[in-house]
């Protein structure tokens, strides 16, 4: 394989990793804890975008239960989120693992 083949499958490689980027920008991922009393909505580049309670889960007398309960589903979603993304950088860089990516 030639310098200018590399460069090219590079310059590939490059272009099909920011069109990812991109995706995953608007790519959302939900998360849930308490069977769905508390959920989290997180995109592809691991931003929080919303948290939604139900009502009857609050309580306060048992605050920790729901501060518990929001950090399970923002991790849940977190989570998620960083499979798809590396899924779909998997897919784009052939299975190489590359530092940051």
């Amino acid at each position: 394989m030639g310098m200018g083949n590399l460069q090219r499958m590079a310059q590939q490689m490059q272009q099909e990793m920011l069109r990812i980027q991109a995706e995953l920008e608007t790519t959302t991922v939900d998360g849930s804890a308490g069977g769905g009393v508390v959920a989290a909505t997180v995109t592809g580049k691991q931003e929080l975008v919303s948290v939604t309670i139900d009502p009857s889960v609050v309580d306060a007398d048992d605050v920790d239960m729901l501060q518990d309960l929001v950090v399970a589903a923002v991790n849940d979603a977190l989570r998620a989120s960083r499979e798809i993304a590396e899924q779909k950088m998997s897919a784009a860089t052939g299975g190489l693992r590359l530092p940051g990516m």
